[in-house]
């Protein structure tokens, strides 16, 4: 549901949802720094990119509705596994 909406804006907004999600981490404040990871040269352009999109209030407003802080809270893996990476 959360990446549905954000490919939706950015087809809206005429960039790839990865720039638009980083334009939207830069739009936080200059204490955050996003570490995207890529394999490819195009991707990392792409990422680069993310420093030409200018997000206005209402983008930024909607894309907060999106994703309140606590959206995507939790563990990176499942505690089954935790229990394994601890071992």
């Amino acid at each position: 549901m959360l990446v549905e909406k954000v490919q939706q804006l950015a087809r809206v907004k005429g960039v790839p949802a990865s720039q638009l999600a980083l334009a939207w981490v830069l739009a936080q404040g200059d204490d955050l720094v996003p570490i995207p990871g890529t394999k490819r040269r195009k991707y990392l352009d792409e990422n680069v990119g993310a420093l030409e999109v200018t997000l206005s209030a209402a983008e930024l407003e909607e894309l907060d509705e999106v994703f309140p802080p606590d959206v995507a809270a939790g563990l990176r893996y499942p505690e089954q596994a935790m229990g394994l990476l601890n071992g």
